[in-house]
């Protein structure tokens, strides 16, 4: 029977206890624009009773929120943000989180739903831009367009005012209202700076064209400008938001919507139903050139399967009856009937889903930083704002010797409009969840699950890569290769003994055990009393006698002489004693072979500055032999730890100052994962130490560690170089808005051309993050 590493996990069990209380919630959240909204939204939810904790993503407007449902319920969570200015829905408890999350995705495709402003909207601030710029056109070209009719009427000031007044109160409409709103709440947003602008850029030149006696420009052309800026940078950056989220919608988009039930295996006509109401030990009836809607087992004909993406196994895959299948994969040659066996977020692509959707929840440090300071940023502009209308109002001209009086004051406004609008919170908020949100995803499509921006953060600074050895660096499929009984038995007794104590085991001597005694038909004997030592070994009790199957050195510990097989180990064999009572009654020699990637991913390893360390329970002896290939030192490899001795170690390296990966799979290898800074485990693992890892390679392939390493690396790589951008923008831009370029070089930024720069600056945050598609290539197996 074929059979497929079935990831079975909880994604969410090492985020930092994210939902450490008995319920947690989706909610879909309109009306983010920045940083500082995505600090206020967690602030709100923060300060409701029973919220326990809330991590907010800008780029899927999503909230994930832990709360306790004996104080609060989802919907009062969700009224209280839409009454706070950000219109929220609770996501559906009916759907999968991740199908909930790609209703969002694709609502988010249009960009009324973030900006609150509809594409005709777009085209009309487009064309009053355009209009509004054919006057100046001529100048700049020379031409004279006064004599033909009707085109004098572009030069007037009626005809500029009518277009300022219609690009606020059409275009501009729903930026105001909602910068006004904000404003009024206390929370100001990059919608109350762009209003601020414009609005103040269209009053100042009301009151020079209505008081001439002021001597002031008129500037109509500036309240255009800006809102047609604004609109079409935040379409172009919201085009470049759909494009960076679209790995995760294609691979959402995996499972199918409907799956065809039939009630009984024989039938081929069957009912129609939604995806979501599929129920465990149902029978579906799966075409030539469907997707599997569900995992399940073949109970009826024969085909050829495409499990690329979830596995990594290119050429289809001959499925009969009794053979495993998972959703998403494709359905190639002929019609199937499949029983049920996991649905929605149970399935293997829901679980890979889910943790992929759900690292985007995961902040780094420094986002943590970033939105801290997002969340104070239009407070600092507004203030930066008044400033700069103070200093060229009252004190410019007796500092620098410029005109004063109200020509003063105008150039103090014109500056100050500027910094209101040239100041971009939108890059620092988008800097690193747009980036993490690519590199995950792209992780996802090539089977590296990495469950968050904490994780890459801390495989940047990564100085050590730690292996386990059975089933790691090893392929984990032992074989019995050699029975020795030490009493008045026989071979076929001994193995009888051993697999009937291993019987409700699954690591990898437990199946080395159990199918041995399968091949020979031999019965497992009854046992009770069974108690597992983690790494050492498993005793019970038979026939009213004490049994043990272990280590040698854990038997005696346990008073049993235990004599090793000197020249098995030299074979890379591990052996393994059988004790009853106080007797050691026999030995069995197990072999394990060397995963044929160990070779070249440890030397790619030590390629990109890695130091190499492997931890096992096993004896030196086999180790030294079975490891061999690797060229490792004898300082490399530790032997015969137990779980909390490979701990131990960990922490000890960790407290030298050395940052820590761990590779494992097993259940013994589930507190090293959770010690070391950051687990990688193999998705063919037991559940603990996938739970604990903070990496999946949901292929099983050990080459994915490099590749996953080099992904976050490139990854992180491109949140810092978000970031540098983001605050080295802000950091130029504002100060050459409020004119400090001026008094020396008479260099200075316009309200409108301020607008342009703001727009550009978060469309340039979104693209260098999609740029990581282009520049990261995987390593070659």
């Amino acid at each position: 029977m074929a059979t497929t590493p079935m990831l079975t996990f909880s994604p969410l069990s090492d985020i930092d206890r994210f939902f450490a209380c008995s319920s947690t919630v989706a909610l879909k959240v309109k009306g983010m624009r920045c940083g500082g909204c995505v600090a206020n939204v967690e602030k709100q939810l923060m300060q409701q009773p029973g919220v326990t904790s809330a991590a907010v993503n800008l780029v899927t407007a999503t909230a994930m929120v832990a709360y306790e449902p004996k104080t609060i319920q989802p919907q009062a969570l969700a009224d209280h943000l839409t009454q706070a200015g950000f219109p929220t829905e609770v996501l559906s408890s009916d759907l999968p989180i991740t199908q909930s999350l790609l209703d969002v995705s694709e609502s988010n495709s249009h960009t009324d739903v973030i900006f609150a402003f509809p594409h005709t909207d777009l085209i009309l601030a487009i064309v009053f831009l355009l209009l509004s710029g054919v006057g100046h056109v001529q100048d700049w070209l020379g031409l004279s367009l006064h004599h033909v009719p009707g085109l004098h009427i572009l030069h007037t000031m009626a005809w500029h005012w009518g277009l300022a007044t219609l690009a606020l109160i059409g275009p501009g409409r729903g930026i105001i209202r909602d910068g006004w709103q904000s404003l009024w709440r206390g929370n100001p947003t990059m919608n109350t700076l762009v209003g601020l602008g414009a609005v103040s850029s269209y009053v100042a030149s009301v009151i020079a064209w209505r008081v001439p006696g002021l001597a002031w420009e008129c500037f109509f052309d500036e309240p255009v400008m800006i809102i047609g800026f604004i609109l079409l940078g935040r379409t172009l950056e919201q085009r470049a938001r759909n494009k960076a989220s679209q790995s995760l919608r294609s691979l959402i988009a995996l499972q199918p919507a409907l799956a065809q039930w039939v009630a009984n295996p024989d039938r081929t006509d069957g009912v129609t139903i939604p995806v979501a109401q599929v129920q465990i030990g149902d029978w579906l009836r799966v075409l030539p050139g469907d997707k599997l809607p569900v995992d399940g087992v073949v109970v009826r004909g024969e085909t050829f399967v495409t499990e690329a993406v979830l596995t990594g196994e290119a050429r289809p895959i001959a499925k009969v009856p009794g053979d495993t299948v998972m959703a998403g994969s494709l359905n190639q040659a002929s019609a199937i009937t499949i029983q049920a066996t996991a649905c929605g977020n149970d399935t293997l692509l829901g679980q890979i889903l889910t943790l992929v959707t759900q690292a985007q929840t995961r902040k780094a440090p420094i986002q943590r930083l970033a939105d801290l300071i997002a969340g104070y940023f239009t407070y600092g502009v507004l203030v930066l704002a008044a400033v700069t209308i103070g200093f060229w109002w009252g004190l410019a001209p007796t500092l620098l010797g410029i005109a004063g009086g109200t020509a003063a004051l105008l150039l103090g406004l014109k500056l100050g409009m500027a910094v209101l609008v040239v100041a971009c919170p939108c890059a620092l908020g988008l800097a690193t969840p747009t980036a993490i949100l690519v590199g995950t995803s792209l992780g996802a499509e090539q089977g590296l699950l990495i469950r968050g921006g904490d994780v890459l953060e801390t495989l940047h600074r990564l100085t050590t890569v730690v292996f386990d050895k059975t089933g790691t660096l090893t392929w984990g499929k032992l074989t019995v290769q050699n029975s020795i009984p030490l009493a008045n038995l026989d071979e076929t007794e001994l193995l009888q003994l051993a697999a009937s104590l291993e019987q409700n085991y699954r690591h990898p001597i437990a199946q080395a055990l159990l199918s041995e005694a399968k091949d020979k038909n031999i019965t497992l004997l009854p046992i009770t009393e069974t108690e597992s030592i983690p790494g050492l070994g498993i005793k019970a009790v038979w026939n009213e006698q004490v049994l043990r199957v272990g280590s040698l050195a854990w038997l005696a510990k346990e008073g049993l002489k235990a004599e090793t097989l000197e020249d098995q180990n030299q074979q890379n064999l591990s052996v393994i004693g059988i004790g009853l009572d106080q007797k050691l009654i026999g030995l069995i020699a197990l072999e394990d072979q060397l995963r044929s990637d160990a070779v070249q991913t440890l030397e790619k390893l030590k390629e990109i500055g890695l130091e190499i360390q492997v931890l096992t329970g096993d004896s030196e002896t086999a180790t030294q032999a079975i490891l061999e290939p690797l060229n490792l030192k004898k300082t490399q490899i530790q032997t015969q730890l137990l779980p909390t001795e490979k701990v131990a170690w960990i922490e000890q390296q960790k407290a030298a100052g050395k940052v820590i990966a761990m590779v494992g799979d097993g259940t013994n290898d589930a507190p090293a994962l959770a010690g070391a800074d950051v687990g990688i485990a193999l998705a063919s693992g037991t559940d603990v130490a996938l739970e604990t890892a903070g990496i999946v390679l949901t292929h099983n392939r050990l080459a994915d560690v490099v590749a996953a390493i080099k992904l976050s690396r490139a990854t992180f790589s491109k949140i810092q170089q978000n970031l540098a951008w983001a605050c080295g923008y802000n950091l130029i831009a504002i100060p050459v808005a409020a004119g400090v370029l001026l008094p020396v070089w008479q260099i200075s930024l316009t309200p409108g051309l301020a607008a342009a720069c703001m727009a550009l600056s978060s469309i340039s945050v979104v693209a260098n993050a999609l740029l990581l598609r282009k520049e990261y290539h995987r390593p070659q197996p």
